[in-house]
Order: structure tokens, then C-alpha cells, then sequence
């Protein structure tokens, strides 16, 4: 069994109204069944309302299936018991960074859930020193949060779930409010950490340029798997994608319309360095 693994889970939302009635019931995710392994970089996609963040809000037991079963770490979400293991094991990191940071200085932020955990004051602030360096922001652990720029607070908030020393973590949008070069920063920082630290990571997002680097790519709509494979394999169905209401990274797309024009290249490129080097082959040949 893999470090996260649902099996045909179910989650339905009750509308009630004001009385407390049932109204209705919406079914956000619906018989969603996936594995994944320690140490992966598993990337999930879809359109806002396609169930991407009401899945991964099982994933460290913020929710619990309706029917249906999670395991993290080998643990079932559903026993109370475990709960805490759970959160040890699968950390999370939403899209506001204002709602994680709780410290008026960086150090003491990123300190916050290794004290909480019980851990001792000298390996807290190692913990504190090996997080803050793996995202960039060890120069910054005396500033205070406030004066940071979106793409460092969401850097920190990165950090401070590091500093726990999960397994895996779980990241819902976390560049969903950040401009260009905050999105790059948190990036960056999340590559590394599945490169270095071997920590599995499980993103969340709507931007198809962030997973052109993942291992597999899930994608949802209306509450299922509706594609799954490599980048490579999913940004080669670029008309299917489309159908989804998503887009592609631009230079794919520019890859496909050449390719519609009659140009010879490959399906699913990722990056302009392919593209570029595509066309130099189609040239000598």
C-alpha cells in the first residue's frame, strides 16, 4: 500500500436550509479510487467545483469519505484514534498563507508545530534551521511574516509544515493568490523538496504549467478521475483537456497547432527547450 491510497470514495455535501432541513445533496467526489507511493510528485487537476480540493481535504482526514475508505501511512482516516499519526504523516498547505502563519516572527511560525508535537527545544530550532533552508528562507527567519511578499509567506507556511517532518504534503492552490514570480518561488521550492528530501508531494492546482515536472497527473471533473498518466501523456490530449475546461501550457498548444499545420513533432511537449529542439530536427531532417 502506498503513502495515500483511496478506495472508491464518496463524499456528498447536505444544503440544508435555514430551518436545518435537508435540501439537497451534492455529491463532490464520487467513487474516486488512487494509490500513491512514497516519494512521488503526484499532481491533481480541474476546474474550480471538479472535487480536486475536496479530495485532498481527505487526504490528512480534514474530511471523511461518506462511503468508501482513505488510508494514510496505512492508517484509515475514519479511526479517531489515529488522528494525530495522520496529521503527522500528511501535512497540508492551503492557498491564503495569511491563515497559516500565526507567528510574529518567521523562526517562531516555523517552531509552532514541533512544539505543539512535544518536540524538544534543541531539535525544534534544528528542525526549524533544515525547513526554513530547504524552501530559500533561512535569510528571512528573524523578519517578521507581515512584511513579507506572497510567494515568502507561502514559502514559510511551506516550511512550517517541513518542520513537522511529514511524509507527505498535501498543497490545495498554494499559488492560487500569488503572482507569477511568488508561483515560481513556491515551485521551485516544492521540486526541491521531492528531490532532495524524497517527500511525496500531492499538488493541488488549476495552473497547467506547475506539473509539467510531476511523476502522474490525476484529472477531475464533476467528482471523478476523468484522465489519468504522465504530463507528457495528458498534454497530448490536448482537445479532450479542453473539453474539461482546461487549458495547456502555451508552448503545447503552440506545439499542437504547428503540428495541425502539418509541422512533424512529437505529441505532448512540455517546455519551450523541446519545441525549440523539435523544430532544429525538423530542419536538418
Amino acid at each position: 500500500m502506498g503513502i495515500i491510497k483511496a478506495k472508491d470514495v464518496i463524499y456528498e455535501y447536505m444544503r440544508r436550509d435555514e430551518e436545518g432541513n435537508v435540501e439537497g445533496i451534492t455529491r463532490a467526489v464520487d467513487k474516486v479510487s488512487l494509490d500513491i507511493n512514497q516519494g512521488d510528485f503526484i499532481a491533481i487537476l480541474g476546474h474550480n467545483g471538479s472535487g480536486k480540493s475536496t479530495l485532498a481535504k481527505h487526504m490528512n482526514a480534514i474530511l471523511y469519505p461518506t462511503e468508501g475508505t482513505v488510508w494514510v501511512d496505512g492508517k484509515d482516516t475514519r479511526e479517531e484514534e489515529e488522528l494525530w499519526n495522520i496529521r503527522q504523516s500528511a501535512g497540508m498547505v492551503f492557498q491564503n498563507p495569511d491563515n497559516q502563519i500565526i507567528g510574529q516572527v518567521v523562526e517562531e511560525d516555523v517552531g509552532f508545530g514541533p512544539e505543539n508535537m512535544g518536540v524538544p527545544t534543541k531539535e525544534i530550532w534544528e528542525r526549524v534551521e533544515e525547513s526554513l533552508k530547504a524552501v530559500g528562507m533561512y535569510k528571512f527567519r528573524k523578519h517578521s511574516p507581515n512584511k513579507l511578499s506572497g510567494g515568502q509567506k507561502q514559502r514559510v507556511s511551506i516550511a512550517g509544515v517541513l518542520a513537522m517532518h511529514p511524509k507527505c504534503i498535501i498543497l490545495d492552490e498554494p499559488t492560487a493568490m500569488l503572482d507569477p514570480n511568488g508561483r515560481k518561488e513556491v515551485i521551485r521550492a516544492i521540486r526541491a523538496l521531492n528531490d532532495v528530501e524524497k517527500i511525496t508531494v500531492i499538488l493541488i492546482t488549476h495552473y497547467m504549467e506547475e506539473i509539467i515536472y510531476a511523476d502522474k497527473v490525476y484529472v477531475m471533473d464533476d467528482g471523478k478521475i476523468a484522465m489519468q498518466g504522465t504530463p507528457r501523456e495528458i498534454f497530448s490530449q490536448v482537445e479532450k483537456l479542453k473539453s474539461l475546461r482546461l487549458d495547456v501550457p502555451q508552448v503545447t498548444l503552440l506545439a499542437y497547432e504547428l503540428k495541425k499545420r502539418g509541422v512533424d513533432l512529437p505529441d505532448g511537449i512540455l517546455t519551450t527547450e523541446e519545441l525549440v529542439g523539435a523544430l532544429k530536427q525538423n530542419r536538418k531532417g
